[in-house]
């Protein structure tokens, strides 16, 4: 296992929950897109990262103009995205060869990620194979269904986040499965492929901007 490190920055959707004229990724929060905050915080991390991002088509055009605007001296690797998640990562997963690297993959829209919660994954990721950043839940939980609901335990639960890291020979045999709907994120198609998840401490303000309410908090922390 080399100490090379890739990370995928999942920007592909349209953003429209936000009702915003331009997705979410590239909204200015305090002057600046919200991708190149994202973006920022791996280079924090490890400033030798590879950077590998998946845009919808009809952006790539913005997104050549903002990387030569942000990260001049910066090789960034970008392809275009899919019809859903699962398709962009596959599609930015074959810009890379290496199999004996990390790969991250993120949410261009978690600008908050912490340098701490990005070394926790990417470690044990080298170690055990994969690693997935998770929160407690704080709130009480009901489970809904068929009509009724039932009282659960919320500390049975975790509130999943991203960077999700694999050994790149895992995550990219993995994704030669064919598409399933309860692909809700990547660590899910590692499972869904044998393996068992590892969790690592996340942080709270990892949240990914979803809402307009989201980007008020997220202009706040990004002072």
């Amino acid at each position: 296992m080399s100490n090379k490190k890739y990370i995928i920055i999942v920007a592909g959707g349209t953003g429209s929950r936000i009702n915003n004229s331009v997705p979410k990724q590239f909204i200015e929060i305090n002057g600046k897109p919200i991708i190149v905050y994202t973006i920022n915080k791996f280079y924090a991390f490890d400033p030798n990262i590879q950077v590998c991002i998946a845009v919808h088509p009809d952006y790539t055009n913005h997104l050549e103009s903002l990387l030569k605007n942000y990260f001049p001296d910066k090789n960034i690797l970008y392809t275009q995205g899919g019809e859903t998640r699962f398709h962009s990562v596959k599609n930015a997963l074959e810009l890379i060869k290496d199999n004996e690297a990390v790969i991250g993959i993120h949410d261009a829209a978690r600008p908050m990620v912490s340098v701490e919660t990005i070394q926790r994954c990417f470690d044990t990721a080298q170690k055990n194979g994969n690693a997935t950043p998770a929160i407690p839940v704080n709130e009480s939980l009901r489970l809904v269904k068929e009509n009724k609901n039932a009282a659960v335990l919320r500390s049975d639960y975790r509130i999943i986040q991203t960077p999700q890291c694999f050994q790149s020979e895992l995550i990219k045999k993995a994704f030669t499965q064919p598409y399933d709907h309860s692909f809700t994120d990547d660590a899910s198609v590692l499972e869904q492929a044998g393996h068992s998840i590892y969790l690592v401490e996340g942080n709270p303000e990892n949240i990914k901007i979803t809402y307009p309410s989201d980007l008020i908090i997220a202009q706040h922390l990004l002072k």
